[in-house]
């Protein structure tokens, strides 16, 4: 690693199992830092987002969608990512509906900078979203449930549990996406900010790789370190639930983005800027 003076990094991610998990060695003071040290910050998906937006982090897990708005500040770097490879987030609702039904209906949304939103748009231009936190976590059913929203779009952990609460999957945009694209869907990425400069964005990207290096080959113990966590819903404390998210979203492609999740975040702004979308086109600056 570079010889650079001892810094301390600003780190933000999401209360997300797959999250926690890749950053559980920088917690726990597993691996070998190089002499940084990192300060640790947990939010919902939405706040993370913004908080890119207002360059206010060194190290943000953010969503893909949120890209254009960052993209002159922030570098991506090429580990830490979660792509659905034929999953990703689901729309679901009370009811049996089909994608074209939610014209017009109101769709609980994470944020309106999510990817999933942005994918959604391309399914249902004309659904309307309202935008629901997903801290707590329950209160997106809880607004489904009430009528609040007539569908929700789960992200993360929920969209495992929507079966057992009685729930219809209207549409899964991994699936839609690979049928339209032949692509895997990039859903969260790990932004650096690029005013660190050279060296130290190579430092940083170094130790982080280690960490997420270090989770995949401990996953057991991190597992039950997770599941002892209190994120609001005794579901959420399920190993087994746990075991299960991390399959989809921390895996290899995580270790490594693959050329393919590469080519579908290019792929995705390009028909997100043919649909009136996003008005400019965005050029990935790639982190080493």
């Amino acid at each position: 690693m570079t010889a650079l003076p001892a810094a301390n990094i600003s780190l933000a991610y999401s209360v997300d199992a797959d999250d926690a998990f890749m950053f559980h060695a920088l917690e726990v003071g597993a691996i070998d830092t190089d002499g940084l040290t990192f300060t640790h910050r947990r939010a919902h998906t939405g706040a993370l987002n913004q908080l890119a937006i207002d360059a206010a982090a060194d190290v943000v897990a953010v969503s893909v969608g949120v890209l254009p708005a960052i993209a002159s500040r922030y570098q991506v770097l090429p580990h830490g990512a979660s792509v659905g490879r034929g999953y990703g987030p689901v729309v679901v609702a009370r009811r049996p509906l089909a994608p074209r039904d939610l014209a017009g209906l109101r769709v609980g949304i994470p944020g309106a900078s999510t990817t999933a939103w942005l994918v959604l748009r391309l399914i249902a231009p004309d659904a309307i979203g309202v935008e629901i936190p997903i801290a707590p976590f329950g209160r997106i059913f809880d607004a489904l449930e009430s009528g609040e929203v007539d569908a929700a779009l789960l992200i993360h952990e929920g969209r495992m549990l929507y079966r057992q609460r009685g729930l219809h999957l209207v549409v899964d945009l991994g699936v839609w996406w690979q049928a339209e694209s032949g692509l895997p869907l990039p859903l969260g990425i790990n932004v650096i900010r690029s005013g660190l400069g050279g060296p130290r964005v190579a430092q940083v990207s170094a130790v982080l790789r280690a960490s997420i290096a270090w989770a995949l080959a401990h996953r057991g113990p991190i597992i039950r370190g997770i599941a002892a966590e209190d994120r609001g819903d005794k579901a959420l404390s399920d190993q087994g639930l746990i075991d299960e998210y991390l399959n989809l979203y921390a895996n290899h492609d995580t270790a490594a983005m693959a050329d393919d999740a590469r080519r579908a975040v290019d792929v995705l702004f390009a028909r997100a800027r043919a649909a009136g979308l996003t008005s400019a086109a965005v050029t990935v600056d790639w982190a080493p």
